[in-house]
């Protein structure tokens, strides 16, 4: 069998949209603004494919830390380490106060 190591493997289910979400996001969605120290939840959002983070960030909560073009540059405690995510505003959701 050949080896798959791509960068979506093991997402099937991960990446799945619900039935009346499916397709593009609303525009609102991309030019959505973020404050440097907000707290956003990652939810990547599967039919972008541009600015997705990586799939083990899917369902992480970081904070803003700065922007990078049309992305948001978040950073994330995983584990002992603090690492910085670069996402665009389309996989991002705000966390709710």
């Amino acid at each position: 069998m050949a080896h798959h190591n791509g960068p979506r493997k093991k997402t099937r289910y991960k990446f799945k949209k619900d039935l009346r979400k499916r397709g593009l996001a609303p525009v609102t969605c991309v030019i959505r603004k973020f404050d440097v120290g907000d707290h956003v939840h990652i939810v990547i959002d599967s039919s972008v494919h541009e600015g997705m983070p990586h799939r083990r960030f899917h369902g992480k909560t970081g904070t803003v830390v700065g922007q990078r073009g049309r992305a948001w540059m978040l950073e994330i405690q995983d584990g002992n380490a603090t690492k910085t995510v670069i996402a665009r505003s389309q996989h991002l959701k705000p966390q709710k106060v």
